[in-house]
């Protein structure tokens, strides 16, 4: 696999979206990602800004992933304006790399409210939460 098509499987994104509606059984499915062994260049393709967009890309704000760490995760840097667009955005206080690459977004409670998953090259919300449809790296 090029260096690339990894970049694309991980980096580049469409966000999935977990919310309180979900069972907890779901989210105790997910397991985080051990990163001790990952290709540091992988990981650090994770950190930076990354846009949360709605369907059709019209509805956007932007996040920066941090590789710092705060309580329930690692620290993110939600845009001003996200809880406008996106009111679950007001919320997240934290994001979190899970296996297969998969990130989530939790709550000042460490609580999972978005999940972001790759199916193919690309992040999908499974479910949409607040019209969350993707997010891009930047």
């Amino acid at each position: 696999m090029t260096r690339a098509a990894s970049h694309i499987g991980m980096a580049l994104a469409v966000a999935t979206a977990l919310t309180t509606g979900f069972s907890s059984a779901f989210a105790q499915d997910l397991k985080l990602m051990d990163t001790k062994d990952v290709d540091p260049a992988m990981l650090k393709d994770m950190y930076g800004t990354w846009e949360i967009q709605g369907a059709g890309g019209r509805k956007r704000c932007r996040v920066v992933l941090k590789s710092e760490s705060t309580i329930g995760g690692s620290q993110i840097d939600v845009g001003k304006d996200c809880a406008k667009t996106f009111p679950i955005m007001g919320d997240i206080a934290a994001w979190r790399l899970y296996e297969n690459w998969t990130i989530g977004f939790a709550d000042a409670t460490r609580k999972l409210r978005i999940r972001f998953s790759t199916p193919d090259e690309r992040y999908v919300a499974e479910p949409e939460t607040d019209g969350i449809k993707t997010i891009v790296k930047k």
